[in-house]
């Protein structure tokens, strides 16, 4: 089948395609960089580009994974927004996949982790999962301040793509990982285990995971 995946959770986003089918086998044909600040214009003509190169069209997809949050308001609308719209119109299956999910998974060794992510205006988004052979447990996911989740860490190793929030940790002498932040080949691979083992969102159902108050909740808010 092939599997198209999409992430425009952060400042930077990607996508990708990647071939897959039985025992969770995901081969990624290739992935394709998206600049930040111009999802809105760069998604779709990004995906049709893509398709083209390698000698596909929109109607062989076979299935969507796409990151439902936590990030950026406005990047994850766009994002959804597009999967939306082609599952649709396929009528094509969809995996939500969390980014803290996806860092998680790349912990390379079995037990509690904590994935954390850089929420903004001093907050943190934080998932707490169990990992083993069989994939990632989902304990529970919140957003904290910085100060807060200091305070309330645990032995849990630390995962995370943001420096600030490595070194933070670091200067607490709490056990953290600093690594690459996950790109949409990592998106397909866990997107494919997902609807393989079906878990599976419709178009209709789809919704981000912002964890936090969105940008418009908060203006709302203040206004």
């Amino acid at each position: 089948m092939l599997f198209l995946a999409v992430d425009t959770s952060g400042k930077q986003g990607s996508i990708a395609i990647a071939q897959c089918g039985p025992n969770n086998a995901c081969e990624v044909i290739e992935v394709a960089a998206l600049s930040g600040g111009t999802f809105s214009a760069e998604l779709v003509p990004q995906i049709a580009a893509l398709l083209e190169r390698h000698n596909f069209s929109k109607a062989d997809i076979g299935g969507f994974a796409v990151v439902s949050g936590p990030g950026s308001f406005t990047g994850l609308r766009i994002g959804l927004a597009v999967v939306k719209a082609l599952a649709d119109v396929l009528a094509k299956p969809i995996a939500a996949v969390s980014m803290l999910e996806a860092v998680a998974s790349e912990a390379g060794s079995h037990g509690r982790v904590i994935a954390a992510l850089d929420g903004g205006r001093n907050e943190v988004f934080l998932g707490d999962y169990e990992v083993s052979g069989s994939g990632v447990r989902l304990i529970r996911e919140r957003m904290l301040t910085r100060s807060e989740w200091l305070g309330s860490a645990s032995e849990a190793v630390i995962l995370t793509p943001d420096l600030a929030l490595a070194e933070a940790a670091q200067a607490k002498g709490l056990p953290v990982r600093k690594l690459d932040r996950p790109r949409s080949d990592s998106i397909a691979r866990l997107g494919w285990k997902k609807i393989a083992a079906g878990e599976i969102v419709s178009a209709e159902a789809l919704e981000a995971n912002y964890i936090g108050r969105s940008e418009a909740e908060l203006f709302v808010k203040s206004g």
